[in-house]
């Protein structure tokens, strides 16, 4: 048997990117009967990927990138996106989204949500929301963590109407730039590209109708290391496979491994990997240097979120009507 560790998700790059954009053609022209593809591009290594492989499918005439920044958006991550697009050949647009946002009330009901908790929270003021519990078998909670403008730390749990409503609020973002991203496919009569990764599509690290909307999913099959790998076989900039991961959605800096996943993006591809594949808690324990009864915890925080997540991926579901009986 394969040992548990992280050989097990090599892969043939050159052979996969191959065979994704000989999928990509086919998708796009015979299944949807678009001419292109649009990708909302965020300087992070999941869309950065998907934007080169949609251009080894199509070329750069048929790839149309978006920018899409708000307020909380890091420059960084606009740098490193105007890099890829330039580096790419493709026609790229960038669409501040902030005012959208704005006038829907997104920052209102989100800073609202925050001064429950935190009562002096308001200008120059930066936070973050972060996980705690899944991967030491406890029961996960949220907590928010914010810097006043003099620096000066503060946590605290948040109760679940606050944290709902921070995240509800949140999500307006996704939702806004997956509206910009339709627009785009229908005036260009193109097809709109998913970003997840496998990590994200499958513990449900998305927005119903953000994110989550789209027409083909590239690398959903893929795990974080391999898209990062297969980034590098691309030729992506090291400018942009040497980010470090961030959701770029709070306003302080905040890892992924932070507010969903138990573990950073390595360790979290072999555990999922691991239970995909069966194998027991202790081979994961002696791969991530942890107790079984942490690999077990981490093992269930991953089912965990698979279940209450499950409606993320649920399409509509219809009220039919109920079959009449048959008459002989």
């Amino acid at each position: 048997m394969t040992a548990l560790d992280p050989s097990v998700l090599e892969l043939d790059y050159a052979a996969e990117a191959d065979r994704i954009a000989a999928r990509l053609r086919e998708i796009v022209a015979r299944d949807l009967h678009r001419r292109g593809l649009v990708v909302a591009i965020s300087g992070g290594i999941d869309s950065t990927t998907c934007a080169a492989l949609a251009v080894r499918a199509l070329g750069p005439e048929r790839v149309f990138c978006l920018i899409l920044p708000e307020r909380d958006s890091s420059d960084d991550s606009a740098v490193r996106a105007n890099i890829l697009a330039e580096h790419l050949g493709v026609r790229v647009h960038t669409h501040d989204i902030a005012p959208a946002l704005a006038a829907i009330g997104c920052y209102e009901a989100r800073d609202n949500a925050v001064r429950t908790v935190l009562p002096g929270y308001g200008e120059g003021w930066k936070f973050k929301i972060v996980i705690a519990g899944g991967a030491q078998g406890l029961i996960n909670r949220f907590r928010i963590v914010a810097e006043d403008p003099s620096g000066t730390r503060h946590e605290q749990d948040l109760p679940l109407e606050a944290y709902l409503t921070i995240v509800a609020a949140t999500n307006f973002k996704q939702r806004i730039r997956k509206t910009l991203e339709y627009f785009h496919a229908d005036r260009l009569n193109y097809a709109v590209t998913g970003t997840p990764n496998r990590l994200e599509y499958d513990q449900g690290f998305f927005v119903k109708n953000g994110d989550g909307a789209a027409d083909v999913k590239p690398i959903a099959h893929l795990y974080k290391s391999q898209v990062y790998a297969m980034a590098r076989h691309l030729g992506v900039p090291e400018r942009v496979t040497s980010a470090t991961p961030t959701t770029d959605t709070y306003s302080l800096a905040q890892g992924q491994d932070e507010f969903y996943f138990a573990l950073p993006y390595a360790q979290m591809d072999l555990a999922l990997w691991a239970l995909n594949h069966d194998r027991p808690a202790g081979e994961l324990a002696a791969a991530l240097g942890v107790s079984d009864a942490q690999a077990q915890a981490i093992y269930d925080d991953i089912r965990a979120k698979r279940r209450t997540t499950a409606y993320l991926h649920r399409a509509p579901v219809l009220v039919e009507p109920v079959p009449e009986p048959h008459r002989r």
